[in-house]
């Protein structure tokens, strides 16, 4: 694997980058986030390890402005900031997973090698459009629109609508949300899941007749017309 390192603690940089090396990966390392966002833009990465707080640019800020860029890369937040409300809004802005300072090797290895096993989208074999009823999803130009109208959507607003709707008429939990949506192997005992539902249910269903995304009692939800 090719892995970019953003990390400005060079003590940190150089255990990461032994380790990778010794596990027959690439490792680049920038310490700068400004620097890091160009880098990123232009290079392609099987998995970018990011800290939070960097110079020129917060890691928090890098991963918003490669998403909002259309840069998928895998992006782990490695860090000292470990409360749950941190880790909610590291993901939140677009990270996959997190891993708070100090940690072993070995669970940062087995983590990069979790988010590099997700399988690429292909040309080809990869749907482009999901539909249902009317409501309709553009996975390239990355658009919702319903009834023929725009609906504006967050970035996890969409992946959260993407997952619905690719298992139309099939029951989601809470649980396979906070693993396919935001990357959690853990409970974050928020009221992330729910509080995007509400304001999802809010875009795609509430201006228009006929409701699509529907609660299962103690169970989870479900997409269909």
């Amino acid at each position: 694997m090719r892995i970019l390192v953003v990390e400005d603690d060079r003590a940190t940089f150089d255990y990461i980058r032994k380790g990778l090396l010794q596990a027959g990966h690439v490792c680049d390392g920038l310490e700068d986030g400004r620097d890091a966002l160009a880098h990123a833009m232009r290079e392609p990465y099987d998995v970018i390890v990011a800290d939070r707080m960097l110079p020129g640019l917060d890691g928090l800020s890098l991963v918003k402005a490669l998403r909002g860029a259309g840069v998928r890369t895998p992006v782990l937040f490695l860090t000292a900031v470990g409360g749950v409300d941190d880790r909610v809004e590291g993901l939140e802005a677009g990270g996959d997973d997190y891993v708070v300072k100090p940690f072993a090797f070995s669970e940062l290895m087995a983590r990069i090698n979790a988010l590099a096993r997700r399988p690429p989208a292909q040309a080809g074999s990869e749907k482009v459009k999901l539909a249902v009823l009317d409501l309709e999803l553009d996975l390239v130009r990355r658009t919702c629109h319903r009834n023929g109208q725009e609906i504006e959507l967050m970035p996890r607003e969409f992946a959260l609508l993407e997952y619905l709707m690719r298992n139309e008429g099939r029951v989601v939990t809470r649980t396979m949300l906070l693993e396919r949506v935001w990357e959690f192997h853990f409970d974050p005992l928020t009221s992330v899941v729910e509080t995007h539902i509400s304001r999802l249910r809010a875009k795609i269903d509430k201006p228009f007749d006929r409701p699509l995304l529907h609660t299962v009692r103690n169970t989870g939800y479900s997409m269909h017309a």
